[in-house]
């Protein structure tokens, strides 16, 4: 009787050891992840910087010429990142990716707003979901599944992006026209989103800055023209005239956070599904 009470307690043991390190081998690889998605969103915002400098410095080249120098150069900020995503593969097979995905998404997000901006730099066009599932993956596959709510997310920081590449570019040779192209894909963007947002966790929200972004390159626009019909000059002192007018423009988004907001569920927890 001993012998198997020994035994059954032995076995209870055992049972609550490998429950100890299935807990812990899981809360070190959370903080893998956390820290790879954080080295992600550095670098993606490294690569948004050097996209903003360089498609908009003093040039004598068009808009299309220095944004594809733009590209060429955040393509190896863009590959850097992208062996961050291979060394996460490992991390994340099988289901294991679904029970960590809220730890590599603030990352995936910041990656395609890089990638997207390069893209219509490049293009003058959004990427696909399809270009950005490739653009993490190697001739065996995905390195892990793109959902379509990270996919529209990182989509919708773009905007902001557009807004301040508008508001730099407009003072420039071209940049008038540049500024009313970007104003009407934005358009576009904040319409075909619109319809999306009951479907996607924290897309409203972000619908609101994307509102915001398209108001400040409306109004620099409206400006623009104004000033433009007051005065019968030559295009450089037009264009010194336009610098001072929008010299003044804040193109900081406050109080926004990447981070959908949180609702808890009836047992205190907290709840971060999603429709996709």
């Amino acid at each position: 009787m001993e012998t198997d009470l020994l035994r059954t307690k032995d076995d209870i043991v055992n049972v609550f050891e490998h429950f100890r390190e299935d807990l812990d081998d899981n809360n070190d690889r959370r903080e893998r992840l956390i820290k790879s998605s954080r080295d992600i969103t550095n670098l993606s915002k490294k690569c948004i910087f050097l996209l903003h400098r360089i498609a908009t410095e003093d040039s004598q080249d068009d808009f299309h010429s220095r944004g594809m120098r733009a590209v060429q150069q955040a393509r190896p900020k863009l590959r850097e990142i992208q062996r961050l995503f291979a060394s996460m593969k490992p991390e994340l097979v099988g289901d294991l990716y679904w029970r960590h995905r809220k730890s590599v998404s603030p990352g995936l997000q910041e990656y395609i707003e890089a990638l997207s901006f390069s893209h219509y730099l490049e293009h003058g066009t959004l990427v696909t979901f399809d270009q950005v599932q490739k653009s993490i993956g190697d001739e065996d596959g995905p390195y892990f599944p793109l959902t379509i709510s990270d996919y529209l997310l990182g989509l919708s920081d773009l905007t902001g992006e557009l807004m301040r590449f508008a508001i730099s570019a407009i003072s420039r040779k071209g940049g008038r026209a540049k500024a009313n192209e970007i104003c009407a894909f934005v358009r576009r963007c904040k319409a075909d989103f619109e319809g999306m947002c009951p479907r996607v966790r924290g897309l409203s929200r972000k619908q609101h800055v994307t509102n915001s972004s398209l108001q400040k390159i409306e109004d620099a626009a409206y400006t623009i023209a104004v000033r433009s019909s007051e005065y019968d000059l030559p295009d450089d002192i037009l264009d010194d005239i336009v610098a001072r007018c929008i010299s003044g423009y804040d193109t900081n988004h406050r109080n926004y956070d990447r981070r959908p907001d949180r609702t808890r569920d009836r047992d205190g927890d907290e709840d971060d599904s999603d429709y996709y």
